[in-house]
C-alpha cells in the first residue's frame, strides 16, 4: 500500500549538514527511486509505471525534457523522473472533503511540500468571492463562470493565458489558438522565467531560438563545455549521454560557481561496472564567480583570434556576419579584468584554451546559471561567438545546446505559446482558422505581473504550472494575484497557488501524462518536443485519478465552445473527439510538422527541421550567422557582500517540492540552508550551523528579507553563496530582469547577510 501523506507540516529551517558527496546516482539512487515510487504509488502500480516511462510505446516523463536515446533500457528513467511520475500516479487523493476541512488560510500558512505531497485533485473546486472556503462545483458552472468574467471584461487584453511546459503540443496549440481567437496575445509561459535568453541571444544570432544539437552529435564530440547547468539533479539522464561521450573520446570541460557531484562521477545505476565504480566525467573544472561567463568566453575568444591558424576562416568568410567588429571587440579582452570577473586563474584559462584548440568538433551545453542574469543574452551571444570562429555550428558533433527545463516547454512555443508571435505564423492561423488573430504584442510573465498589479489584467488563466511559487518578486506577485478578478488553475495537484487568488477562484483537475485518454473516438495520444527539437509521441495508460478529471485538451475546447459560442467557426467538439484533427491543422500551420500524424506514429519520433544544423543556412536578418560585440558586464560585488545564485535541492523539480534532502550537496531534513565558502564566511564572522536573514541590496531602495536560514560553509566559488528557491524568489524585484529577454536574474542577487533571530 501507498503511504498516506503527511499531516502536519515538517520543519525545514532545522536542517542536519553533511559534507557534500563527490559521485552521483548508483545503488543510493536506486533505494531512493523505489522508495519514493512505493510510497506514493504501492508495489504492484510502481513496477507496472516505472517501466512504461519514455518507452515508445509508453508516456513521456512530465519530468525534464532530455531527450531519449534510440536504444533504450528497460528503465529509462532517472530518479527524479521517477518522483516526478510518483507523485501523479500518486494514490494519495485531495477530495472535496479535504477542501472543506482546510480554509484557504489554512492552505496559504503550509510549505509547497505539503501541499504537494497530499496527492491528486479529483473535483473541479470553486472559492467563491468573499468565501473562505473551496467548494466542488460541476464543470459546467466552472466554464459558466469563466465565460461570465471573461466576456464582461473591457477588453480582451484584460485576461492572461499562462502555460506551464507540462502540457501536451495538442492541448498548447488549442489553448493559443483560443486566446487568439477571443481577441489577446497575452501568452506569458515559463520559458519566459528560464530559456527566454537563449532564445533571444539565438533567434538573433543563428536565426533559430533553438539548440542546434541531436543527442548522437554528444557522442560525437572533441569537446563538451557544461557551463552554468548542473544535470545531476536538473536533467540526470543527460549524465548517461556525457558518460558515452567520454568513452567515445570526448573531454569536458564544466563552468560552474559550484562543484555539482553529478560532474565530478556518476555511477551509471543501469550496468554493474557503472553502479559500482562509475566514470569520471569533468576534464577540467572552472569554479568561476557568478556572471562571470560573458568574460570567459570574450578572453578565449581573444585568445583564438590572435592564435594562427585557429579560426574556421573559410566558415567565417562564408556564413557569418560582422567578424571584424566582433574581433576587434575580442582583441579589446583585458587578462587582469577578465580574472577579476571570473574569479579564475590563468592557468586555468590556458588549459581550457589548450582543450579548446584541441577540439574539432565542440558543444557548448548551459541552463539557468547563464540565463538568469541582467546580461544574460550577450553572454549567449558571446558563447555563439566561440562556436561560430572555428565553425562549430552545422557540424557533426558540434554547436549549441540550451538544456531545457520542464517536459514541453519547447513544443509549447513551437506551438505558438508566445506573446509576440512572428507574423507568418499569425498569418498561418488567420489562413487556417478564418478570423484575423491580434497583431500587437502581449504580455510576458514580469509585465502581466505588473499588469495585475496596476488593475490592467483582470482575469489569470494558468495552464499547469505553479505561478506565484515560480514567479519573482513574491510578495508583489501575491498582492497582483489577488487584486484578479478570477483566478484559474488547470492542475493535477496542490500548490501555493491555489491559495493565493483572485476575488474569485477555480482549480480544475486535469488528466496527466501516466492516465488513459479516452475519448468520442477512442483512446488519444499526444505529443510532445524535446531539448533537441525531437517530437514523439505520449501514451497513458493508467486509469484516472477521478472520474470527474478532463484532459487539458477536453479543458480548452469546452472553455472555447463556451465563451466563442456560435461565432467561432472552429471545430471545437471535433477537436476535442479526436487529437489527430487537431494534429492535421497544426500540419498545415507550423513548419516542419508536415504529415504529422503519419510521422509521429513511427517509434521514436522525429526531429524537426533546423536551418543551421541542417544546411548552415542561418534565417537572420542578415542570412548569415551573426557574430556580435556587446561589452562585457559582470556583477559588481561591494565590500562586506555575497552574490547570491538560486538553485533547486535534488529533491526538488522546479517549484515541485519530492522532499526535504538534497543530499549530494549534504542537507537533509531541511531546505532554508545558505551555501558560503567557509572563507567568506569567516571574513564575515558566520559560523557554520549560525542563522542568518539574507538581505538583497537592489538599486530601487527597497529591503527585501528571506528569514531564518541556516549558514553552511560550502566550497562555492569565493564572494558567492546559494539557496533554494522558491523561498529566496522574494529577494528578487519584479523589474531585475535581463536586457532584451525580460527574463528575472534570479542567479545574481547582491546580498548581505545579517544576524537572524534564530540564533
Amino acid at each position: 500500500m501507498a503511504g498516506k501523506p503527511p499531516q502536519s507540516d515538517p520543519v525545514q529551517d532545522a536542517p542536519q549538514v553533511a559534507g557534500p558527496k563527490h559521485a552521483a546516482a548508483g545503488l543510493p539512487a536506486i533505494g531512493h527511486t523505489l522508495r519514493a515510487a512505493q510510497q506514493q504509488m504501492g508495489v504492484k502500480r510502481t513496477a507496472l509505471t516505472l517501466l512504461r516511462v519514455n518507452q515508445k510505446d509508453g508516456f513521456d516523463c512530465p519530468g525534464c525534457a532530455w531527450p531519449e536515446p534510440e536504444h533504450r533500457h528497460a528503465a529509462e528513467f532517472c530518479e527524479n523522473g521517477a518522483k516526478a511520475v510518483a507523485e501523479e500516479a500518486t494514490l494519495r487523493r485531495v477530495t472535496p472533503d479535504f477542501f472543506a476541512a482546510h480554509s484557504v488560510a489554512d492552505l496559504a500558512n503550509r510549505s509547497g511540500y505539503w501541499l504537494g505531497q497530499q496527492g491528486r485533485l479529483t473535483h473541479p473546486m470553486y472559492l467563491a468571492e468573499g468565501a473562505d472556503h473551496y467548494e466542488a462545483v460541476p464543470w459546467e458552472r466552472a466554464f459558466d463562470i469563466i465565460a461570465e468574467e471573461l466576456t464582461g471584461l473591457a477588453s480582451p487584453d484584460e485576461a492572461l493565458f499562462y502555460t506551464s511546459g507540462r502540457t501536451s503540443n495538442e492541448a498548447a496549440f488549442l489553448y493559443q489558438l483560443f486566446a487568439r481567437e477571443f481577441g489577446t496575445n497575452n501568452l506569458p509561459d515559463c520559458s519566459n522565467m528560464c530559456h527566454e535568453s537563449s532564445g533571444s541571444a539565438l533567434n538573433e544570432t543563428i536565426g533559430v531560438g533553438k539548440g542546434s544539437v541531436l543527442l548522437e552529435d554528444l557522442y560525437k564530440a572533441d569537446l563538451i563545455i557544461v557551463a552554468g547547468q548542473n544535470p545531476g539533479t536538473n536533467h540526470p539522464r543527460m549524465l548517461s549521454a556525457l558518460e558515452k561521450a567520454k568513452a567515445n573520446g570526448a573531454k569536458i570541460i564544466t563552468v560552474n560557481p559550484l562543484p555539482e557531484a553529478g560532474m565530478e562521477r556518476f555511477k551509471n545505476p543501469q550496468t554493474p561496472q557503472g553502479m559500482f565504480k562509475g566514470a569520471a566525467l569533468t576534464d577540467l573544472f572552472l569554479q568561476i564567480r557568478i556572471g562571470g561567463d560573458q568574460a570567459l568566453f570574450r578572453l578565449l575568444n581573444k585568445l583564438i583570434v590572435e592564435t594562427e591558424g585557429a579560426v574556421d576562416e573559410a566558415f567565417v568568410g562564408e556564413h557569418t556576419h560582422g567578424y571584424e567588429e566582433f574581433a576587434e571587440a575580442a582583441r579589446a579582452a583585458d587578462w587582469d579584468e577578465t580574472l577579476t570577473a571570473t574569479g579564475l586563474t590563468r592557468a586555468q584559462v590556458d588549459e581550457a584554451l589548450r582543450m579548446v584548440l584541441a577540439s574539432k568538433r565542440t558543444i557548448v551545453c548551459w541552463a539557468m546559471g547563464l540565463t538568469q542574469h541582467k546580461h544574460s543574452v550577450p553572454t549567449i551571444r558571446e558563447v555563439v561567438n566561440f562556436l561560430l570562429l572555428r565553425g562549430n555550428i552545422g557540424r557533426p558533433g558540434a554547436g549549441v545546446c540550451p538544456v531545457r527545463g520542464h517536459s514541453n516547454v519547447q513544443g509549447d512555443r513551437t506551438m505558438g505559446i508566445f506573446e509576440r508571435p512572428a507574423p507568418a505564423f499569425l498569418d498561418a492561423l488567420e489562413k487556417e482558422f478564418g478570423f484575423a488573430p491580434p497583431r500587437e504584442h502581449g504580455y510576458d510573465v514580469v509585465r502581466a505581473i505588473r499588469a495585475m498589479r496596476d488593475g490592467l489584467a483582470k482575469v489569470f488563466f494558468a495552464m499547469g504550472g505553479n505561478f506565484v511559487s515560480a514567479s519573482p518578486d513574491t510578495e508583489v506577485t501575491e498582492a497582483a494575484m489577488r487584486r484578479a478578478r478570477l483566478t484559474v488553475h488547470v492542475s493535477t495537484k496542490l500548490n501555493r497557488s491555489h491559495a493565493v487568488t483572485g476575488a474569485r477562484a477555480l482549480i480544475l483537475p486535469t488528466l496527466g501524462r501516466t492516465e488513459r485518454d479516452l475519448q468520442g473516438s477512442g483512446e488519444q495520444v499526444v505529443t510532445v518536443e524535446d531539448s533537441m527539437g525531437m517530437v514523439h509521441a505520449s501514451r497513458g495508460r493508467l486509469q484516472p485519478a477521478s472520474e470527474h478529471l478532463l484532459s487539458e485538451t477536453a479543458i480548452v475546447c469546452r472553455l472555447a465552445r463556451r465563451v466563442l459560442g456560435e461565432s467561432s467557426r472552429t471545430p471545437w467538439e471535433e477537436f476535442e473527439k479526436d487529437y489527430a484533427t487537431i494534429r492535421d491543422r497544426i500540419a498545415r500551420v507550423v513548419p516542419g510538422f508536415e504529415d504529422f500524424n503519419a510521422r509521429v506514429a513511427e517509434p521514436g519520433g522525429f526531429a524537426l527541421p533546423h536551418a543551421p544544423r541542417d544546411e548552415r543556412r542561418f534565417p537572420t536578418a542578415t542570412g548569415k550567422a551573426n557574430f556580435t560585440a556587446a561589452p562585457v558586464e559582470y556583477p559588481k560585488l561591494p565590500e562586506g557582500r555575497l552574490l547570491l545564485q538560486t538553485l533547486r535541492s535534488h529533491d526538488q523539480y522546479n517549484t515541485t517540492i519530492y522532499g526535504l534532502d538534497d543530499r549530494y550537496r549534504g542537507i537533509k531534513n531541511g531546505r532554508r540552508v545558505v551555501l558560503v565558502n567557509p572563507e567568506d564566511a569567516r571574513e564575515l564572522g558566520l559560523a557554520d550551523g549560525s542563522y542568518t536573514d539574507l538581505v538583497s541590496e537592489w538599486q530601487d531602495g527597497v529591503e527585501r528579507r528571506a528569514p531564518g536560514f541556516r549558514v553552511v560553509h560550502y566550497p562555492t566559488a569565493r564572494g558567492c553563496a546559494a539557496a533554494y528557491y522558491p523561498e529566496t524568489n522574494v529577494l528578487v524585484p519584479l523589474d531585475a530582469t535581463a536586457d532584451t529577454s525580460n527574463t528575472p536574474a534570479s542567479k545574481s542577487v547582491v546580498v548581505r547577510l545579517e544576524q537572524s533571530a534564530a540564533n
